[in-house]
């Protein structure tokens, strides 16, 4: 039995000037909005996995889905929020007026995320029991199919493959975080 893990395309949102946090809320609507930027080769291994795998499970969001359809475009492909992206706990407060790069303020927040700071459900430990419960999920419909593949998002990934390790399955330690690569386990 195998399960692949693969990051979805780069988003076609590539706004990057500075904002301030509030902004960055609206930034991070636009970019779960938008699509992923049509690449004129993809990873073999990501195309091989999709290929074999009998379901293809993605987040609901438009970047997973889409990153799935342009692997393969006849593939039967099954969408659920179970395994959207890790959020990030964006503080209500105003600080200052502080503007900095959307990239900035992601890597910020999800340090922030990691120790522990939360805000209303978004939480480290939340979104580890979703990757516990999506680990899961993603094991028994390989018992069911032998080979799956999911078309998920960086950091939900991550948490996936350490849930999956947890249960004996074998594979790279960290899974492969770069748009478009796969990274597969196996039991």
């Amino acid at each position: 039995m195998e399960i692949s893990l693969i990051r979805h395309g780069k988003s076609e949102w590539n706004e990057h000037m500075p904002i301030t946090c509030q902004e960055f809320a609206n930034w991070v609507e636009q970019y779960d909005y938008m699509g992923v930027v049509e690449e004129l080769i993809y990873p073999l291994d990501s195309l091989e996995k999709i290929k074999k795998a009998k379901v293809i499970y993605t987040s609901h969001l438009k970047r997973a889905i889409q990153s799935a359809t342009l692997l393969n475009p006849k593939a039967n492909i099954v969408s659920d929020s179970l395994f959207r992206e890790t959020e990030l706990p964006i503080p209500s407060i105003k600080l200052q007026g502080l503007k900095l790069t959307p990239s900035k303020w992601t890597v910020i927040l999800r340090c922030l995320w990691l120790f522990g700071y939360s805000s209303n459900e978004i939480s480290y430990k939340n979104d580890k029991k979703r990757a516990e419960k999506a680990a899961l999920f993603l094991v028994e419909a390989a018992m069911q199919y032998n080979s799956i593949t999911l078309v998920g998002h960086g950091f939900f990934n991550i948490l996936i493959a350490k849930e999956l390790q947890k249960l004996g399955w074998k594979g790279k330690r960290t899974p492969y975080t770069k748009h478009w690569s796969c990274t597969t386990y196996f039991l």
